[in-house]
């Protein structure tokens, strides 16, 4: 009598439904797209040993032995609700696998802030290797975004675009001096997983 499947615990469902990590697409330099997406993760209930066996399980396996990008989206990020904290982040980066390390070559961090240039500036190259610090690439509009990705091949949220167009509007924001509060007329929420058709060129 074969083995019956476990399915996988309700938490990680959770990365799944919301493709907090997603594979899909190529840069301009043809290398692989590891697109992560901060506010969806649910940091709050999902625990630290589930995201990393989601990693293993379904993400690492697919990066070995091939080039790739980290495109990760920190728009609206907030340590209340979506941020795993500092220790968690280096315990998930000692977690990958040296050959998949290895296999990195570029980390285009979109919208970042200012706590987060701030940190990385001064602890990033004592949490991380300084040949991965080394590879970070900060991208504070998405349309500089399009110089290094190929535009039709990234699924790019709607609530990401909204915010770009904040920042056009209002440039403080990139410094944390304004709040970037959801609009009246529509915040995404966790529960929508609506892309726009921007993301097609």
């Amino acid at each position: 009598m074969s083995a019956q499947i476990q399915p996988p615990p309700p938490e990680q469902n959770q990365l799944e439904k919301f493709d907090v990590f997603k594979i899909k697409g190529r840069d301009k330099q043809c290398r692989r797209i590891l697109r992560i997406v901060g506010k969806f993760f649910p940091a709050r209930t999902v625990s630290l040993d589930v995201v990393k066996n989601h990693l293993e399980e379904k993400i690492f396996p697919r990066l070995k032995n091939k080039r790739f990008t980290i495109l990760y989206f920190h728009t609206s990020v907030q340590r209340s609700q979506n941020f795993p904290g500092i220790a968690a982040l280096r315990s998930i980066y000692d977690a990958i696998p040296a050959a998949v390390k290895a296999n990195l070559e570029a980390v285009y961090f979109v919208h970042p802030d200012l706590q987060a240039r701030v940190f990385l500036a001064t602890l990033g190259r004592i949490f991380f290797t300084s040949e991965v610090y080394g590879k970070v690439r900060y991208v504070s509009r998405i349309g500089l975004l399009w110089e290094h990705v190929r535009r039709n091949e990234i699924e790019v949220p709607e609530f990401i675009y909204d915010h770009d167009e904040d920042l056009e509007y209002r440039p403080m924001m990139d410094y944390g001096q304004e709040s970037d509060h959801p609009r009246v007329y529509g915040a995404p929420s966790m529960e929508s997983h609506v892309y726009s058709m921007r993301c097609i060129s």
